[in-house]
């Protein structure tokens, strides 16, 4: 793994900011489904572990296994793109508008609801 310094990290995640912004509407929509499937696939993991063995402690330890998975395949959560997508506004990237910004947001958060929704139905 190679160090990165903070200049270098901030420019990256700049960078991730802005192709979050020029993704199309149909990569978006898949990778925010995704997301907010594999989050409600992992709360409910959890809750059953922690209930089925009685330690809490054990649901509350395991429930991060999903954001991890988020992380590794690349999926957009909604909270990660709050941050992301206006720091490359703050840079001053060309191109990128406050209307993209929130056009990314709702898509996001249309296809986490979504897929948590999914995962909701097929689990009831």
């Amino acid at each position: 793994m190679a160090y990165l310094l903070p200049s270098e990290f901030a420019t990256k995640m700049v960078d991730a900011g802005e192709s979050k912004i020029y993704m199309s509407t149909r990569d978006t929509l898949i990778r925010a489904f995704m997301a907010g499937a594999i989050l409600a696939l992992a709360a409910v993991f959890a809750i059953t572990i922690a209930v089925k063995t009685g330690v809490f402690l054990i649901g509350a330890i395991l429930f991060p296994v999903g954001f991890c998975m988020l992380y590794l395949m690349g999926f957009d959560l909604l909270t990660g793109v709050f941050v992301l997508a206006p720091l490359a506004w703050l840079a001053k990237r060309p191109g990128v508008t406050w209307p993209q910004i929130l056009r990314n947001w709702g898509l996001v958060f249309l296809g986490n609801f979504a897929g948590a929704l999914t995962v909701a139905f097929m689990m009831s």
